[in-house]
């Protein structure tokens, strides 16, 4: 039986816990932070503050086809993954999303239009008023609106808190930084290390040492409305940001924009909440009266390229530079590392 030592405890560093534990497989998770719980304080895990958008559609506004074909066989991965975890499963939906539009931004909605139109798995649709109605009787109706088919969501934090509590046999240390991985070996803050038949790297930004790595902040507003009735993440086309409004569960809405050439982590500004806040209220204007539950920031490993790279050699494998396509991506990334590390056995 291979033993793994895991440096890294966020979304990659779950889901292959929780894959290699249904193997049978001996691992140990190690990470910097306190424990398993979101601390909000743009440390630890980037995938706490992330909306759990599953788009591969409207991500070829700005990525590439890889990006796109990991995350539809990535939406396929979560689907069967959320059936696996133990009851109550975290809230995972596929009913598509939202483009929108003002009447002023048709021109810069056409032009995302236009770049949408390379992916080959699915197309935008135009609504019409009583079609958008159908859809999102509770969204007041915008000059334009498309549906993306296909897409889908799930629950960030109840999902990192069920593939934790399922993933069966595996050793979690937590405030254990890890300084180094190695092949078979990972070595720790403090000079001290553990041997391993194979290490598993998937530490974001911690990992910068290794990889030409840089942080993409990321900024959200986490908003309780009660009664607001939105059911499909929605996306504003907005001359300054990428906007994007996103329901949970329990009256909640995930309010964000998508990116900032920053590695800022200090709290969000004053401007920043309210051009977010305000493009929102445009799109639904019942926020109105929603409370501010949090404002969130955190940085998201990229790499140059802004695509993933996982690196494999003998008795290491790395998976980084998921950028802001984390839950859009790892499943299948996942799926991906666990082949080569069987083919590594095989041999």
């Amino acid at each position: 039986m291979h033993s793994f030592g895991i440096a890294g405890a966020g979304l990659l560093g779950r889901l292959l816990a929780w894959r290699l534990a249904r193997t049978g497989a001996q691992a140990q998770v190690f990470d910097a932070a306190a424990g398993p719980a979101p601390a909000f304080d743009a440390q630890g895990p980037a995938a706490f503050s992330a909306a759990g958008m599953l788009s591969p559609l409207a991500e070829r506004d700005h990525a590439d086809a890889r990006v796109a074909s990991l995350g539809w066989r990535s939406i396929a991965l979560w689907r069967d993954i959320v059936a696996a975890l133990p009851a109550p499963r975290p809230f995972f939906a596929e009913r598509g999303s939202l483009l929108v539009a003002h009447r002023g931004d048709l021109p810069s909605a056409q032009r995302v239009l236009a770049r949408l139109a390379g992916e080959t798995r699915a197309a935008p649709e135009a609504l019409d008023t009583a079609a958008l109605a159908r859809l999102e009787p509770a969204l007041p109706p915008p000059a334009h609106a498309w549906l993306l088919p296909g897409e889908a969501q799930i629950d960030p934090l109840a999902t990192l808190a069920a593939l934790h509590a399922a993933a069966e046999g595996v050793a979690w240390h937590w405030r254990r930084p890890v300084a180094q991985a190695l092949p078979g070996r990972l070595q720790f803050e403090g000079g001290d290390w553990a041997e391993f038949d194979c290490v598993i790297d998937v530490r974001g930004l911690g990992a910068a040492q290794s990889l030409p790595l840089r942080g993409v902040r990321g900024e959200t507003v986490w908003l309780h409305a009660p009664g607001h009735g939105l059911t499909r993440p929605v996306r504003l086309v907005h001359p300054r940001h990428r906007v994007y409004l996103v329901p949970r569960p329990d009256d909640l809405l995930f309010l964000g924009a998508t990116e900032i050439e920053s590695e800022d982590r200090s709290p969000v500004s004053l401007k920043s909440a309210v051009e977010l806040m305000s493009a929102a209220h445009s799109v639904l204007p019942v926020l109105a009266e929603a409370r501010i539950l949090r404002l969130d920031r955190h940085l998201r490993p990229a790499l140059p390229d802004h695509l993933p790279r996982t690196v494999h050699e003998d008795g290491l494998l790395r998976i980084n530079g998921l950028f802001r396509h984390g839950w859009l991506m790892a499943p299948a990334l996942v799926q991906d590392a666990l082949a080569l590390l069987r083919q590594e056995v095989v041999a």
